[in-house]
């Protein structure tokens, strides 16, 4: 009972989309990461209504502790600013995270988080961030008129951020949105219906010229500089819209060919799109601009990739299993 006192409490604080908190110093950088952590699940499976989640839950507590500890040190060894999560199972596991972060390698991170409505695994999405950079999160839907042109399908697993640093005129902000869209290369119809749906969110700032990112685990079967006209990529950068102004840049294109795969079987699912506004720089005052960005598979696979990965996880042992089948894709960006 407690816990869903908590959980609605979280939704009624998240509709007013408001944190009570200053905007930090502008920094030289700041760094945006994404990372699918795959089935983030702890050991406890008495809150999991449904088969799957029970059975990719951590099978102990002895294993759901090795998984927090990997997944904390890799965070720690990359250190970012912000950081989107997919694949997490609650809020108690983020926090679990920020928890693990403080005790062992003495790093604050905050996180914002608020449940979604993915129900036959449910699985989540959150951000975490360093520093009390927030001022306000929440989710988006669509209206009942955007639900009967059918143009659009929704996301159960979502959350915005909006971010802010420096005071006056240099005061900066950026809107971060992570999505985890609909898998399956069967799927990709519902995905292009969900992109419009970003796209539809997103616009406003776009075209306020607003620094945006729109990242996370799109679950593409396209890879990064891969043209192909009104696929679900084309639909987020925004190529099927009329003006070239408001588009999204894919930022995985600027990793070298063979870097590009963010998933265990070579498929490009985790990206970062940025807007015009957060990667070119504006030479008469201070702004964002695009620096670089990797893509982290050496803090996720251990020796040799695990060879039956998805049906054996659990069984491989902990000194040769890879902690995700995803990697994390990190960008950074400058103050200038």
């Amino acid at each position: 009972m407690l816990k869903l006192i908590s959980f609605s409490f979280v939704l009624v604080a998240a509709a007013f989309c408001t944190t009570y908190l200053s905007a930090q110093e502008l920094p030289d950088s700041v760094s945006v990461a994404t990372w699918n952590l795959e089935w983030f699940f702890d050991d406890f499976q008495g809150d999991n209504s449904k088969g799957l989640p029970r059975d990719q839950s951590a099978p102990s507590r002895d294993e759901w502790e090795w998984k927090l500890d990997k997944v904390s040190d890799a965070i720690a060894e990359m250190n970012p600013t912000i950081i989107a999560l997919q694949e997490v199972e609650d809020r108690d596991a983020v926090y679990a995270i920020c928890r693990k972060l403080k005790d062992d390698h003495g790093m604050e991170y905050r996180y914002a988080f608020v449940g979604g409505y993915e129900f036959a695994t449910e699985q989540d999405v959150a951000i975490m961030y360093r520093d009390r950079c927030i001022v306000e999160y929440g989710r988006k839907e669509q209206t009942g008129d955007m639900y009967e042109t059918k143009k659009y399908y929704n996301l159960g697993k979502q959350i915005f951020a909006k971010f802010e640093w420096g005071e006056g005129d240099l005061k900066q902000s950026l809107f971060v949105y992570n999505v985890h869209l609909r898998a399956g290369a069967d799927k990709e119809n519902i995905r292009k219906r969900q992109c419009e749906l970003v796209r539809h969110w997103v616009q406003e700032d776009l075209e306020a010229g607003e620094n945006v990112i729109v990242l996370g685990d799109f679950n593409t079967e396209y890879g990064a500089g891969v043209v192909e006209s009104g696929s679900d990529v084309e639909i987020i950068k925004g190529s099927t819209t009329e003006s070239a102004d408001d588009n999204l840049t894919d930022l995985n294109e600027q990793l070298a060919a063979d870097e590009r795969d963010t998933h265990l079987t070579g498929k490009e699912f985790d990206r970062i799109f940025a807007s015009a506004a957060a990667r070119e720089n504006d030479q008469t005052q201070t702004d964002m601009l695009f620096s670089k960005i990797v893509c982290r598979k050496d803090l996720v696979v251990v020796g040799e990739q695990d060879k039956d990965h998805f049906n054996t996880f659990y069984d491989i042992p902990q000194a040769e299993r890879d902690v995700s089948d995803h990697y994390p894709v990190i960008a950074e960006f400058l103050f200038k």
